[in-house]
C-alpha cells in the first residue's frame, strides 16, 4: 500500500541507480573521480548529459576549474575502486591510483579515460546551475568510448552498496 515515506526511505526504494564516475583535473593537473548517481541523458542533439555535485566536493572544485569530464560507466570489475571513488575523497590522495584503476589519455578532454569501464563520455561543461546544496553541470559529449564486451556496469542500491547489471540480462516487461 503506498504511504508517505521519508527521504531516505524513497532512495532506497527508488534504486537501483546507475553509478557513473566523472573524472576529472584539479589546477595541477592531477586526475580525480567522483562516483555519481545523480547524473541523466538531457539531450539527444547534440548528446548532452548534466551530473550532480556537491558544493563542497573537490570534484566541485576541479570542475569550476577544468570544465571538463569524462563520464565512466565502471565495469563489474571496478566496483571496489568505483566504490572507493564514491565514499573518499581525492583532495590529499590518489584514487585513481588506490582504487586500481588504468588510464589513458582522452581523445578530445584533458581528463583521463578509465580502462575497463563499459563506456566513457568525453564531456565539456556548457552551463552550470545551483540546485540547493548541489551544483548541476550540463555538459556536451564531444567523443564516445565503449568496449561491448565489457556488459555488467555498476548500480547503486540507496547509496549503500553496488551491484552489477547487463542491459542484455533482463527481458523486457513488455
Amino acid at each position: 500500500m503506498l504511504r508517505e515515506i521519508p527521504w531516505e526511505e524513497a532512495i532506497l526504494v527508488a534504486s537501483p541507480y546507475p553509478y557513473v564516475l566523472a573524472v576529472t583535473v584539479d589546477k595541477a593537473g592531477k586526475p580525480n573521480a567522483i562516483g555519481l548517481c545523480w547524473w541523466t541523458y538531457v539531450s539527444w542533439s547534440p548528446p548532452m548529459v548534466v551530473i550532480a555535485v556537491g558544493r563542497e566536493r573537490y570534484s566541485h572544485e576541479c570542475l569550476m576549474y577544468c570544465g571538463e569530464f569524462v563520464l565512466c560507466f565502471p565495469s563489474e570489475e571496478q566496483h571496489k575502486g568505483a566504490w572507493l571513488c564514491g565514499t573518499a575523497s581525492g583532495r590529499d590522495r590518489d584514487k585513481l591510483t588506490e582504487g586500481g584503476f588504468s588510464t589513458r589519455p582522452a581523445k578530445v578532454v584533458r581528463p583521463p579515460l578509465i580502462e575497463g569501464a563499459t563506456v566513457c563520455l568525453e564531456c565539456v561543461v556548457k552551463e552550470s546551475h545551483p540546485a540547493g546544496d548541489h551544483d548541476l553541470f550540463i555538459a556536451e559529449v564531444v567523443a564516445i568510448h565503449g568496449d561491448p564486451e565489457k556488459k555488467r556496469h555498476l548500480y547503486s542500491i540507496g547509496y549503500h552498496a553496488l551491484t552489477a547489471l547487463s542491459h542484455d540480462e533482463v527481458p523486457p516487461l513488455a
